[in-house]
């Protein structure tokens, strides 16, 4: 079995535009050597290390007080400078959407009030960070349950379309900008989609990951054949958004509709209810329709309002939203 490369590993950290502070190399070291005591307890080795024994570890660093985000960058840093992408993808598996929860509870308070937070989703309630996916999606069950006993279904939309997958609500202020230079919807839009499909095509040549995949030629092809897809298409006054899947190659590659399903959902909190036939409610998928919109309003650089109208977790093989543009809008 191979050893925790420490020096090797210092080197990565601080051999770069923005060196890794040293203090910070001691404290994420500490965590690899941890996860390298775990592992060779159950036979395993760090090149070996698997989405299942990331999982488990996690449970032991939540269990310790020890699940922070520098403990889970330590372990997916890790994971891609000995080129183990199964760690590395475990490890941001677990860190996607992570603030969903936290974000929900917040805006919770924001539209509705405190007394109606609390009856959803308390402070002392907030799932811990670290939580593997296949459980976080009790967690929604449990927290849906409540918004529609609790909130008017208007108010469930409003809150979860503002969690927008958590994401700070300036996330996209370039936006405004690339939308006066072009002058319009229509220009925005093209050039949208064009730098859209040479980002793919990037990835693709240079076989680097988009955000948790490898680009194909078959998933080039795919987005370009779908106007709809990733960068949305005008149609009157919306934008029809279908959401890129999120492992296409497997999406295209699959047979069984539940597993397309399954490769078309984005959500942690939601995706593993597909394959245990018990799905989250496709309500929760506001949160996809508001993250989907806030490149637009930045754009616009106003409110607009969204709708869904296909979703994974409603038995669609894929996810898509429509954005309402404003009256006469050019």
């Amino acid at each position: 079995m191979g050893k925790l490369d420490k020096e090797g590993y210092r080197r990565y950290l601080t051999d770069r535009e923005n060196p890794i502070p040293e203090e910070e190399i001691a404290e994420t070291t500490k965590i690899v050597e941890k996860f390298e005591e775990f592992l060779e307890q159950i036979g395993k080795s760090l090149e070996a290390a698997s989405a299942v024994e990331v999982n488990k570890f996690s449970k032991v660093l939540i269990d310790e007080g020890l699940n922070t985000y520098t403990s889970y960058v330590a372990l997916s840093r890790y994971g891609f400078f000995i080129k183990n992408m199964d760690l590395y993808l475990a490890v941001l598996e677990l860190l996607d959407g992570a603030e969903v929860m936290n974000v929900l509870n917040q805006r919770l308070k924001e539209h509705v009030d405190v007394v109606k937070r609390d009856k959803v989703l308390p402070n002392k309630d907030l799932p811990p960070l670290g939580l593997p996916s296949s459980e976080k999606v009790d967690v929604t069950h449990t927290v849906l349950e409540k918004m529609k006993k609790v909130l008017t279904p208007e108010e469930c939309k409003k809150v979860l379309t503002d969690v927008a997958h958590a994401l700070p609500r300036d996330f996209r202020k370039g936006e405004r900008e690339k939308f006066l230079k072009a002058g319009g919807i229509d220009e925005y839009l093209r050039e949208k989609r064009a730098n859209a499909i040479a980002e793919l095509e990037k990835h693709r040549d240079e076989r680097t990951l988009f955000f948790n995949q490898y680009i194909t030629d078959d998933v080039v092809n795919f987005v370009k054949s779908r106007p709809d897809v990733l960068s949305g298409e005008r149609r009157g006054n919306t934008i029809y958004h279908t959401k890129i899947p999120y492992m296409v190659q497997e999406y295209l590659d699959a047979t069984d509709e539940r597993m397309k399903r399954y490769y078309a959902c984005h959500c942690a909190w939601a995706r593993e209810s597909i394959l245990k036939d018990d799905e989250v409610s496709s309500e929760f998928c506001y949160c996809s329709a508001g993250f989907t919109k806030q490149p637009w309003e930045a754009a616009l650089d106003q409110h607009l309002e969204v709708d869904m109208d296909k979703s994974a977790l409603k038995g669609d093989l894929e996810c898509s939203f429509i954005i309402h543009l404003p009256d006469g809008m050019a």
